[in-house]
């Protein structure tokens, strides 16, 4: 009798459905109020900050839970530290990515006098693993468990100082009139209503992360065209999902909640529209995402220091 197989673990599938669970809830639960000082961004167990898809997950599963802590970590590193998970506890599921070489015939292939292009011979592939929350293991350090510092209150439609610094830095053209917040290509800027119409400053500020990733897609910027899928025209909900992302990654060093003027039902839709077609989505455009986050820092980072040159 034959036996039958287990089916193997598909980790993009397994998150792609974690993520259209929660939004056919009607929620995008990483929209979590701002409530501390600091960085949100989850860590890993030595500090160093998740990047991309990770971080998205990381994130979102921090806020569905109500984790205090931002630190993450394997079972094997919870006990490395003389700490164990608790009991019933469910871990999180995480991807990494790798490459490898391989000649024609599936072996590795570490041989330099191999003339095939290097693209032939080299291929990514992503694994996946499962971390714990700090608040899901026990006996761990104090240090695991950062006291949160409250974000500091702030008058409403005046700027915050250290946001507005960042944002007037980037040199991307930004006009302030109207109601609406839109990217307009054919002249590359982004319009945005003023401070003052928005109740919380911070909205306005997600606003802008929002508006400002879309102006990253420029061919001379980070050439992002999603085209025409196979699954039909879904470029412009693509971009939307990038664009939320950014400002969710932005927002997290900055200290601002993703927001955009519109969250309707259109706007889930549009999402969970991506997802049920491609399982691989989610990664893709949160790499695409990390990409322009790490553009806009360096844009603003490249505007200040020019701004201090002058004045010196």
């Amino acid at each position: 009798m034959a036996r039958s197989r287990t089916p193997k673990f598909d980790a993009s599938e397994v998150i792609t459905n974690e993520i259209i669970r929660i939004i056919e809830r009607g929620v995008l639960p990483w929209r979590k109020p701002w409530t501390a000082g600091g960085s949100s961004r989850p860590l890993r167990v030595g500090g160093e900050p998740y990047q991309g898809v990770n971080n998205f997950l990381l994130t979102m599963r921090t806020v569905m839970a109500g984790h205090s802590s931002p630190f993450w970590m394997t079972l094997p590193q919870a006990n490395a530290l003389d700490a164990k998970v608790r009991k019933g506890e469910k871990s999180s599921v995480v991807v990494y990515y790798g490459q490898s070489r391989k000649d024609a015939g599936g072996e590795d292939d570490h041989e330099e006098s191999d003339d095939r292009p290097e693209e032939a011979r080299v291929f990514r592939f992503q694994k996946s693993y499962r971390v714990f929350n700090a608040c899901q293991i026990e006996g761990l350090p104090e240090s695991f468990y950062p006291d949160p510092e409250p974000a500091p209150e702030h008058p409403p439609a005046e700027p915050i100082p250290h946001m507005q610094a960042f944002f007037e830095a980037i040199d991307i053209t930004t006009v302030f009139t109207g109601t609406e917040a839109y990217y307009l290509p054919p002249v590359d800027k982004v319009f945005m209503p003023s401070i003052t119409r928005f109740e919380n400053p911070r909205n306005f500020y997600g606003v802008w992360a929002h508006e400002l990733a879309h102006a990253t897609k420029a061919r001379h910027r980070l050439n992002r065209d999603f085209g025409l899928s196979k699954f039909g025209n879904t470029s412009y909900a693509r971009e939307e999902i990038v664009a939320e992302l950014t400002s969710v990654f932005l927002g997290q060093t900055l200290g601002f909640t993703a927001h955009t003027l519109e969250m309707n039902a259109a706007y889930l839709y549009n999402w969970l529209r991506v997802l049920r077609s491609d399982k691989n989505a989610i990664f893709k455009h949160a790499a695409d995402a990390q990409r322009a986050c790490d553009y806009l820092i360096a844009r603003s980072e490249a505007g200040r220091a020019g701004e201090g040159a002058q004045a010196a």
